[in-house]
């Protein structure tokens, strides 16, 4: 199983962004990221344009303002970020009865959109081309005859495939269209603007689903390994303010710590000059982020769970795959919108919908801290 969300060591503070006040948008003027991480993308106009299966003549639309084509970026073979291309004149796509027509207004970007285009997982994932993306947040502009909650003008944000690395959706959200089984998605917060409301599903329905599935409850102790990093940081929230924890830890480089206390640490470990695990603290649950399952184990309590991301496990540890689910979603949207829970935002984002390629190039470096958002899309 590959990791959904890394965590990764800067040496500088980052302050990051949450949801107030709402996050500048990325100034290329002021930051020459071609020059610090070189790129070797084709210019889009030497593709050919993507092939869909329903073309815009097979595709029934009752809303006149949804074009038949749509803006995207895609892939025609696994590989590096130089497979991603820019194409214009991508079908819209059908939505089946269950599902809505969303139109894309943000997406963020996770450690398993770029492991797919590697090919870590292409026995099950499928068919190429393939347009990338799991969140999203956007408007309902149609929806099918068998949905009964969303209507049109909803806004809303999810993750668009119930399972991550079983099938994924050929079309995903770095579009402006993308169809969504209603049953994947939320209203979103009103609190939050859109690129904010992108940066929350995948990670924090994983974040949720491991501390459930671990047992974790109120009156008991987690350490947080990768507590900076997009699941990480919903960990440590959800963690103190939505199931009660008596204490929180969580790891991170130096330049982070003041970021994990403002999430709600208890305890904020630099793992540049301690060892976790040689703390004479242990803990009711470790949730491990980066992989570290090995040392994990050595600062749980006795009948304690290590819940794993990514790597190797080590009993007690376990690992699973987040599934997608739009109730997980609603459940928590009271947390978000009282502010106990708060989305975190790269500082160095968020990218506008031309960038894809340098928003995924900084991603893949490591560094991030919390989520990477593409807004505006288009």
């Amino acid at each position: 199983m590959e990791s959904l969300l890394s965590s990764s060591s800067c040496a500088t503070l980052f302050k990051p962004k949450l949801i107030s006040p709402i996050a500048p948008k990325f100034n290329p003027k002021s930051f020459n990221f071609k020059s610090k991480y070189p790129l070797t993308n084709q210019p889009a106009a030497t593709f050919a344009p993507l092939k869909v299966a329903n073309s815009p003549a097979d595709t029934t639309v009752s809303d006149k303002a949804v074009p038949p084509q749509m803006k995207a970026w895609a892939y025609d073979d696994y590989g590096d970020v130089s497979m991603l291309r820019f194409d214009g004149s991508v079908a819209v796509p059908d939505i089946k009865e269950d599902q809505v027509l969303v139109k894309v207004s943000a997406a963020a970007l996770n450690p398993v959109d770029f492991k797919r285009r590697f090919g870590k997982f292409k026995a099950t994932d499928s068919p190429l081309p393939t347009v990338p993306g799991y969140d999203v947040a956007g408007t309902v502009v149609k929806v099918g005859s068998q949905v009964n909650s969303l209507k049109e003008g909803d806004e809303v944000y999810g993750d668009v495939n119930e399972k991550a690395l079983e099938g994924p959706k050929q079309y995903g959200s770095l579009a402006e269209y993308v169809a969504v089984e209603e049953k994947l998605l939320a209203l979103k917060p009103k609190i939050l603007d859109f690129a904010q409301a992108a940066a929350l599903p995948l990670a924090i329905e994983t974040a949720n689903e491991g501390l459930e599935r671990a047992g974790f409850g109120p009156g008991k102790s987690i350490l947080v390994l990768g507590g900076a990093g997009g699941v990480g940081s919903l960990v440590i929230q959800l963690a103190k303010n939505v199931f009660g924890a008596s204490r929180v830890a969580a790891t991170s480089s130096t330049g982070k710590l003041e970021l994990l206390k403002s999430l709600g640490a208890d305890l904020a470990i630099d793992y540049t000059k301690e060892n976790f695990e040689d703390l004479p603290e242990k803990f009711d649950v470790v949730y491990d982020a980066v992989g570290q399952c090995d040392k994990a184990v050595k600062a749980v309590k006795e009948g304690g769970s290590v819940v794993v991301l990514t790597g190797a496990v080590t009993p007690p540890g376990f690992r699973f795959v987040v599934t997608s689910d739009g109730s997980a979603l609603t459940k928590l949207n009271p947390f978000l919108e009282s502010g106990k829970v708060k989305p975190v935002i790269d500082p160095k984002g968020p990218f506008p919908f031309s960038q894809v390629v340098e928003a995924f190039s900084y991603l893949e470096t490591g560094r991030a801290t919390g989520k990477v958002v593409v807004y505006p899309i288009p």
